[in-house]
């Protein structure tokens, strides 16, 4: 199957972010990386073939890096799920109803899914997110308040924990 890709990747106050998108909506983002480069290859061998779309991707550009500028911003963008796992779909859609600002654990998750037993493999379904912010994989943590695992490194959950929390106290 053939599909038209498009992409962007652009510089905010926190590092370089790329999306990669189709017809249907969004089907990666990248958290903040060092260069331009290393937010090319995140977006995965799809950016290779896709289309250089600054204009596609203008708005949600500027929510971004309004976002990674400590404002409270809501990503309510079409989404490309196709290639996820029912399940994975159910984790990714409740936990992409997680308010800004709040936390909710991998149990809660589990629970709001119809499968209290699985908060382990919720965390699994969350660590194969390619849509962090948007789906706000960050915002789940442990029973007990750790952070739990995290693509992007434990140090980059805090800081948009952090984030996210100065701004709610705004």
């Amino acid at each position: 199957m053939t599909r038209e890709l498009k992409y962007i990747i652009f510089n905010t106050n926190m590092g370089w972010v790329g999306i990669l998108g189709s017809a249907k909506g969004l089907l990666r983002t990248t958290l903040p990386q060092h260069s331009a480069q290393e937010a090319h290859q995140l977006l995965g061998n799809g950016a290779n073939y896709a289309i250089w779309s600054p204009n596609l991707f203008h708005g949600l550009m500027e929510r971004f890096k309004s976002y990674f500028g400590g404002n409270k911003i809501a990503f309510p963008d079409e989404l490309d799920l196709s290639e996820a796992t029912p399940f994975q779909r159910k984790v990714w859609e409740t936990t992409r109803l997680i308010p800004y600002g709040e936390t909710k654990s991998y149990t809660w998750v589990a629970q709001q899914v119809g499968k209290p037993q699985a908060a382990r493999a919720v965390g699994q379904a969350l660590a194969r997110n390619r849509l962090p912010i948007i789906i706000p994989c960050h915002r789940v943590l442990t029973i007990n308040g750790q952070f739990g695992g995290f693509t992007g490194g434990v140090e980059m959950k805090r800081r948009l924990l952090y984030l996210e929390a100065s701004a709610s106290a705004n």
